[in-house]
C-alpha cells in the first residue's frame, strides 16, 4: 500500500464547468503548430523550410546548444510557415496535416532489453525528451546529467483539471512501459505521486499518495515532501500524460501525440474530454461547444492558474491536457462592489458572505484582477496556500533583489512558477508572483552556468 502524505495548506477553487466522463473525438485539424515557448530553457534552431514534407515524428527544430535534442512534428504534412517575432525569435512552426497520416518508424522496443544510453538516445531522436523537465530551474532536462531521482505526478489538483484515473483507462500498459523506461535513466528511484483513494498499480516505482487541497498535485510539492532537492542535486519531473506518450513510443514504435483533453469552464456548453493531438487548433477541439455570448471570453490552454492565454484560433500548447474558457469580465462594472454581500463571489478571506454556502458551491469567475499592483504586504497570505517549508514572502523579496545567497537559503531550487500560482491568486498586492519566480530562476541559471 502506498504511503499517504496529508497536506493541510492549500486552496481548492471550485469553478463551474467540470469535465464529465464523456469522450468525443475531435475532427482532424487542418493545421498543427510546434511552439518553442512551450519548451522553456532552449534556443530553437529550425531545421525545415516552408514547403518541406514531414512525417509525424520528424524533427522540425533542435536546441541550438544541444543539437541532439530534437523537437518533432506531431503530424505528417507540409510545413506551411515559420513565424518569427522580434529579433527573429521563432514563434511557431506550422504544418498542414495530410488526410492520411504517416509516421516515422522508430521500431517497437522492449525496454528491459535496452541500456540506459539506448533509451535516452531513442527519447532524444523521437522528441520525447523535450517533455522531461528538471529541478532546479524548471527547464527542459539536460540529457548529459544523470538525475538523482525522477518524479511523476499522476494527478492534477488544479481547478477543473482532468481526472487522470479516467484518462489512463485502457492505457495502463503504456503508462507502465513509460515508467520502466524512466527507471533506466536514473541511479535513484522513480516516484509516482497519486491522489489518495484513487491509487492504481504501478511497478518499478515508489508510489506515494497525497491527500489535501491544491497544489497537492504539483510535482514540486510532491518532491518537497518526498525527497527535497538540495544545492548541487538534479531531479527530473514529468506529468502522467507525457509518460503515456513515452510508453506508446516503445510499444508502437511511432510517435503518437494523441491526448485526451479536458474541455472545461463556465463558458463551455458541455464540459467533456476530447480526443485530439497536441498542437491542434483550439477551434477544432472546441467546435460549437462554446456558449454564445455578447461579452468577451478568455480562452486558456491549460488551467486558470498557470495556463497560457490563447486566441480562439490559436493552438493547444504541448504541455497542456486542458482547455478552459471563462468570461473575460472587461465589460462588467460594479458600483461599490466591495460593499455588497457578494453571495455569488468567491472569497478566500471571507470578505463576502458566499463562504456560508459551503465548499460544494460552484463559482463562475472571470479574468478581472479586482485591484491594482502595490507594495508587497507581509500578511501571511502566501503561507496559508503553500504547503512547503519555505518563507514565500521573503523568497519573493530576495528574488526581486536577486540576492543569490538569500534565494538559495530560502529554497529557490525547489520552486517552480506553478508552485506559486495560488500565492499569486490570493495576493492582496496583485504581484505577478509566477513571473517574478520565472525571471529569478532564469537569472540564477545564467549566473550558475
Amino acid at each position: 500500500m502506498a504511503n499517504v502524505i496529508k497536506l493541510k495548506k492549500g486552496l481548492d477553487i471550485n469553478l463551474k464547468g467540470k469535465p464529465q466522463p464523456v469522450v468525443k473525438d475531435a475532427p482532424m485539424s487542418e493545421f498543427y503548430a510546434l511552439i518553442p515557448d512551450d519548451y522553456h530553457g532552449i534556443v530553437p534552431k529550425v531545421v525545415v523550410k516552408v514547403g518541406d514534407k514531414v512525417e509525424a515524428g520528424a524533427p522540425l527544430m533542435v536546441d541550438k546548444n544541444r543539437p541532439q535534442m530534437q523537437f518533432v512534428s506531431p503530424v505528417s504534412g507540409e510545413v506551411t510557415s515559420v513565424t518569427r517575432g522580434e529579433r527573429r525569435k521563432v514563434l511557431d512552426i506550422t504544418v498542414k496535416a495530410d488526410e492520411k497520416q504517416t509516421y516515422k518508424d522508430f521500431g517497437k522496443q522492449r525496454v528491459d532489453a535496452l541500456s540506459a544510453q539506448q533509451v535516452k538516445e531513442l527519447l532524444l531522436e523521437a522528441g520525447m525528451f523535450a517533455f522531461i523537465k528538471q529541478r532546479p530551474y524548471d527547464v527542459i532536462a539536460n540529457p548529459e546529467v544523470t538525475p538523482r531521482d525522477i518524479f511523476v505526478s499522476a494527478f492534477d489538483s488544479a481547478p477543473l483539471a482532468p481526472d487522470f484515473n479516467f484518462v489512463v483507462r485502457g492505457q495502463e500498459a503504456d503508462f507502465q512501459t513509460g515508467i520502466d523506461a524512466l527507471a533506466k535513466l536514473t541511479d535513484g528511484k522513480v516516484y509516482v505521486g497519486m491522489k489518495a483513494g484513487k491509487e492504481f498499480p504501478v511497478k518499478n516505482a515508489v508510489c506515494v499518495s497525497f491527500d489535501g487541497p491544491h497544489p497537492a498535485g504539483n510535482v514540486g510539492v510532491q518532491i518537497h515532501h518526498i525527497a527535497p532537492v538540495n544545492k548541487g542535486e538534479t531531479v527530473w519531473t514529468l506529468n502522467a500524460f507525457d509518460v503515456l506518450m513515452i510508453g506508446r513510443l516503445f510499444n508502437k514504435g511511432i510517435v503518437d501525440f494523441t491526448r485526451l483533453v479536458a474541455v472545461t469552464g463556465s463558458e463551455i456548453e458541455n464540459p467533456m474530454y476530447v480526443k485530439t493531438v497536441i498542437g491542434a487548433k483550439i477551434s477544432s477541439i472546441l467546435g460549437d461547444n462554446v456558449k454564445k455570448s455578447a461579452y468577451h471570453q478568455r480562452f486558456i490552454s491549460g488551467n486558470v492558474l498557470t495556463g497560457t492565454r490563447v486566441d480562439a484560433s490559436g493552438y493547444l500548447c504541448a504541455p497542456h491536457s486542458q482547455i478552459t474558457v471563462i468570461p473575460e469580465g472587461d465589460e462588467h462594472y460594479e458600483f461599490l462592489g466591495w460593499a455588497v454581500p457578494g453571495w455569488g463571489k468567491f472569497s478566500v478571506s471571507h470578505t463576502f458572505f458566499s463562504w456560508l454556502s459551503g465548499r460544494n458551491k460552484e463559482y463562475v469567475m472571470d479574468a478581472r484582477l479586482h485591484g491594482g499592483r502595490r507594495a508587497i504586504i507581509m500578511s501571511g497570505e502566501y503561507d496559508k496556500v503553500l504547503p512547503m517549508d519555505i518563507l514565500p514572502e521573503f523568497l519573493i523579496k530576495a528574488t526581486l533583489a536577486f540576492d543569490v545567497d538569500k534565494m538559495e537559503n530560502l529554497g529557490i531550487y525547489e520552486i517552480a512558477p506553478e508552485d506559486m500560482a495560488l500565492c499569486e491568486f490570493v495576493d492582496t498586492s496583485k504581484l505577478e508572483v509566477q513571473k517574478i519566480i520565472r525571471n529569478g530562476l532564469d537569472e540564477l541559471m545564467r549566473e550558475m552556468m
